[in-house]
């Protein structure tokens, strides 16, 4: 079975500040990827600046190939103590996680990291280390499927000081709440679920920024979603062979898209009327393909009961084509391929405008964006 390393990551600013102090990097390489999350101390500009500098710096070097004493050595003598308070200026953790499972781990006055299996906290066998005259701690250890990593910087542990709580949300708290949550399906779940309660510690007004990075090693799941026909009518057999070798659940999005398919595998589409509503037209089921519905009316709602999980919390109950639809994307799905006909439908728009102004397309754009943001690995091929 394939593999994949997925990872995600949100913060929310200090209330009243326009930039964040804290700051995350990702990049993948070619056995894997290294992210790092760095805090800046304090809050604004500055903290921006600060924890910029020291992911920027940390991902470029061990990107590069330095090794991690170089890359801390150059981090600590470019961000030196505050000589006032006599703390670092950038705190940060940095992980090195490989394909294989095999991760190494560096902490700097982070909180410490979460991680759990099967729903079980993990021990991570931390070691202190000297380097460039800070104390670091340094682990290996093995990442397993469905295993949960979570990062959080200080304004986790304070979230509700001034405001619910006298002392915050102490690390053994989040640790609890994270393991209750540890087993959801994607990394994006658990971090807004972690975010989402520290906002509402601070009452929506958070006393210090406050970031999640959630990793966790997921199987590949495929979805292969086809709207609209080729533009050109002599593609359409290329068009069905790409919708026979493709892997994974298929999506048949248009009734022009899925009679090409039906007459081609001389297979009947049959209508259900199960979740119907007034607002969309039925979906519809056939040999061979996981899902039929209609075209842009769907692909538009789609997109919006997306946001609403993403940005509102609202869970997508509906069973009309559109809720299906979104939840196959949402937790069935890790990569994601949409092959989108360019030929237009005169019942949408002017024939005359050019792609950009294609009303499926855009909509077909803005159903990609909003995948990614949810951590999906989506292609968007036009035909």
């Amino acid at each position: 079975m394939e593999y994949y390393i997925d990872a995600s990551y949100k913060s929310i600013n200090k209330f009243g500040e326009e930039l964040c102090g804290d700051k995350v990097e990702t990049v993948k390489t070619e056995d894997g990827c290294i992210l790092v999350l760095s805090d800046g101390l304090g809050s604004g500009v500055k903290a921006n600046i600060l924890a910029t500098l020291t992911s920027k710096i940390a991902i470029t070097m061990l990107k590069s190939g330095s090794s991690i004493e170089e890359t801390l050595d150059t981090i600590m003598n470019t961000l030196p103590e505050c000589k006032i308070r006599k703390l670092a200026y950038s705190t940060f953790t940095i992980i090195k996680l490989n394909n294989n499972g095999d991760c190494y781990m560096v902490e700097y006055e982070n909180p410490p990291t979460f991680f759990y299996r099967d729903g079980r906290d993990v021990f991570i066998n931390r070691k202190e280390k000297i380097i460039a005259g800070k104390k670091i701690f340094e682990s290996y250890f093995k990442f397993y499927p469905e295993d949960l990593l979570t990062v959080v910087s200080d304004g986790a542990v304070h979230a509700g000081v001034g405001e619910f709580l006298n002392l915050g949300w102490q690390w053994e708290n989040i640790n609890d709440f994270l393991r209750d949550i540890s087993q959801k399906k994607y990394a994006t779940d658990v971090t807004n679920s972690l975010l989402d309660v520290c906002k509402r510690l601070y009452n929506d007004k958070p006393g210090d920024d406050t970031t999640v990075l959630s990793v966790k090693f997921q199987p590949i799941k495929y979805l292969n979603l086809f709207t609209g026909p080729p533009k050109d009518i002599k593609e359409d057999e290329n068009f069905i062979k790409k919708v026979e070798e493709s892997q994974g659940i298929r999506v048949l999005s248009g009734g022009t898209t899925a009679n090409i398919i039906s007459k081609a595998w001389d297979e009947e589409i049959k209508i259900d009327l199960k979740g119907y509503n007034d607002n969309l037209p039925p979906v519809g089921h056939m040999r061979g393909v996981d899902l039929v519905t209609e075209g842009l009316l769907t692909l538009n709602r789609t997109v919006e009961y997306i946001k609403e999980y993403i940005y509102e919390g609202d869970e997508i109950t509906s069973e009309d084509g559109a809720g299906v639809l979104g939840r196959m994307l949402l937790f069935d799905a890790s990569h994601i391929n949409i092959v989108a006909g360019t030929a237009v439908n005169s019942a949408h728009q002017n024939p005359d405008f050019p792609i950009d102004f294609n009303i499926k397309l855009k909509v077909v754009t803005e159903l990609k964006s909003i995948l990614e943001i949810f951590g999906k690995i989506v292609n968007l091929e036009y035909i």
